[in-house]
């Protein structure tokens, strides 16, 4: 009996505290629009992004046509900004940008949105369709503000993408070279900078396609090596004269003498 007692006791207590709702439950489920707008900002204000936006987003169908309504979607695409949530937040701010197009948030919502996509980049190694994405709106949008303060950020922003292009690019070549396929690796280097001659690897690109056209000839049968030697003769003459201070001349030197007396 004595435990039974405790039992119910506890069930009676578990039901109580079910039953009591926070403040903030109360003021979420409740129709008081100033109220919420109000709490809203102060959530906001204290770092309390996601409770600031659940409170945004019940106002935004009662605040629709007013003078409240793009700040209330503009503050809810910064409360998930800083909650570090890129994705949904690019998300709402396109919204914003094709909704309210002439509010006075509307540059800031438009430099966020760049901010968005390039942090929603990834890796060299991994898909870089998000890195074109980014590169396209930060282009559109330096277009579009010649003479805004974050030009200069969005600079920085295309330098990094870039680079994680053109690295892609490059290592991906240069799998052929790690698997001895000269031959291929030579073509793959050559093909890089077919689509962009100034890739910022181009001295390294350039010395990986010469030492593959040499390994390649080293490596052929004899009626077939003059007139492969003579590849990485041609490979050897380009290299130098683009990059005569190379860190990889003395190599290069060193195997074109080697050619030269065969």
């Amino acid at each position: 009996m004595r435990y039974s007692k405790i039992i119910l006791a506890a069930a009676v207590a578990l039901v109580a505290v079910a039953g009591c709702k926070s403040q903030y439950e109360e003021l979420l489920e409740s129709s008081d629009v100033k109220a919420k707008y109000k709490a809203a900002f102060e959530y906001y204000n204290s770092g309390k992004y996601s409770k600031a936006v659940q409170l945004f987003e019940s106002i935004s169908l009662a605040v629709s046509g007013t003078p409240q309504d793009d700040t209330v979607q503009f503050y809810t695409a910064m409360a998930n900004y800083n909650q570090r949530d890129f994705y949904t937040a690019e998300g709402n701010l396109t919204h914003f940008i094709e909704n309210y197009p002439a509010s006075p948030f509307i540059e800031n919502a438009q430099f966020l949105r760049v901010d968005c996509l390039y942090r929603a980049t990834l890796r060299y190694e991994l898909d870089q369709k998000p890195t074109y994405a980014a590169i396209t709106a930060i282009n559109e949008y330096k277009i579009s503000h010649l003479g805004s303060p974050n030009i200069a950020i969005c600079d920085r922003m295309l330098e990094d993408l870039n680079e994680r292009i053109d690295r892609k690019a490059y290592e991906n070549a240069k799998l052929y070279y790690k698997m001895e396929d000269y031959k291929a690796s030579r073509v793959a280097f050559k093909n890089v900078l077919k689509d962009n001659a100034d890739n910022i690897y181009r001295e390294d690109i350039l010395y990986y396609a010469a030492m593959s056209s040499y390994k390649y000839a080293l490596n052929s049968v004899p009626a077939k090596q003059k007139e492969r030697y003579m590849v990485f003769v041609d490979d050897y003459l380009n290299f130098v004269g683009e990059f005569p201070e190379s860190k990889y001349r003395k190599e290069l030197d060193s195997l074109y003498e080697k050619v030269r007396k065969k």
